[in-house]
């Protein structure tokens, strides 16, 4: 849903302008938010409101501009491009949706460079911290006018052939081993190195192809075309493939916002899709994924 079919544009009524309302349910809903932040926000003279016969509303013009803030006129509006990081349920909500954004696909660190640069107007990332994901990653670099939302959790570990099976378990099982690789800077790449570390390895310990795998289907496809033995990826990638899976990292995929791109009709289009059951159906078979957090708040610009 947009923002336009949210707040309704300006009424006409026999060629006089009035202005059109919201409820506090209603901004609520739109901020994604609880009502009792609003009523603070409200009391605290934070956000424009009303008091109407005694109830609370919000005049819709004004709300606009109070959530796109005084310099977006000046902000040159953003390409409808989602960058960053490829993940299989994103990517057929994307199409299924009908919403016209266009993927960009080459990784997180690339999402979030092009999202800094103004390149695009979301970028899917799912960079592995100390305490977690993403937050830090991105708090450091003094973003504005940004949101952190999350879009699932995903189960990630080794996808291994089924000749090699039996004896990998764990990634201290890869030494010696054919492993398909990620490009550098993506979230994969990074747990991948940080996990080849605690087991004592670096990739010099490993056999490792020419060709880079682009997306988690590229490396599940490595693996099942006996390219290699084993690749880092996540749960969904494994079953169409009918590769074993060896869990290692419950991970969180989030998608890192606009503000002000956030309220157009392309990624509206998006999320009210991803309210329906028919997302739900496809996330369940897929597989690996949990839905709990989705559209959920993680992070917001200062």
């Amino acid at each position: 849903m947009s923002l336009e079919s949210i707040m309704g544009n300006t009424l006409h009524d026999t060629g006089t302008q009035q202005l059109q309302f919201l409820t506090t349910k209603e901004v609520a809903d739109l901020l994604r938010v609880k009502e009792r932040k609003v009523y603070d926000l409200a009391a605290a003279n934070e956000i424009p409101h009303r008091r109407i016969t005694g109830k609370l509303l919000f005049p819709a013009a004004e709300l606009r501009s109070w959530i796109e803030g005084p310099t977006a006129a000046a902000t040159p509006e953003r390409p409808g491009v989602l960058a960053g990081s490829h993940d299989p349920l994103l990517d057929w909500a994307v199409h299924a949706s009908g919403c016209g954004l266009a993927m960009l696909c080459n990784g997180s660190a690339d999402g979030l460079n092009r999202f800094a640069a103004g390149d695009a107007a979301l970028a899917g990332l799912h960079l592995p911290e100390e305490n977690g994901w993403n937050v830090a990653s991105i708090s450091e670099l003094g973003l504005k006018d940004a949101v952190l939302i999350s879009w699932a959790s995903r189960k990630r570990g080794l996808l291994v052939s089924r000749e090699a099976a039996p004896a990998v378990r764990s990634v201290a099982d890869l030494k010696g081993r054919r492993v398909a690789m990620r490009q550098p800077g993506t979230g994969t790449a990074l747990l991948f190195s940080r996990l080849l570390a605690d087991a004592g390895l670096s990739e010099a310990d490993l056999t490792t192809g020419p060709a880079t795998a682009h997306t988690e289907n590229d490396a599940a496809s490595a693996v099942a075309a006996g390219e290699a033995d084993a690749a880092l990826g996540i749960e969904t990638a494994a079953r169409p493939f009918k590769l074993a899976f060896v869990p290692l990292a419950e991970e969180c995929f989030d998608l890192l916002i606009d503000r002000r791109s956030f309220f157009t009709p392309p990624v509206q289009m998006l999320f009210e899709f991803a309210r329906t059951s028919e997302f739900r159906d496809k996330a369940a078979a897929l597989g690996g994924y949990d839905l709990a957090g989705h559209g959920s708040v993680r992070w917001l610009s200062a």
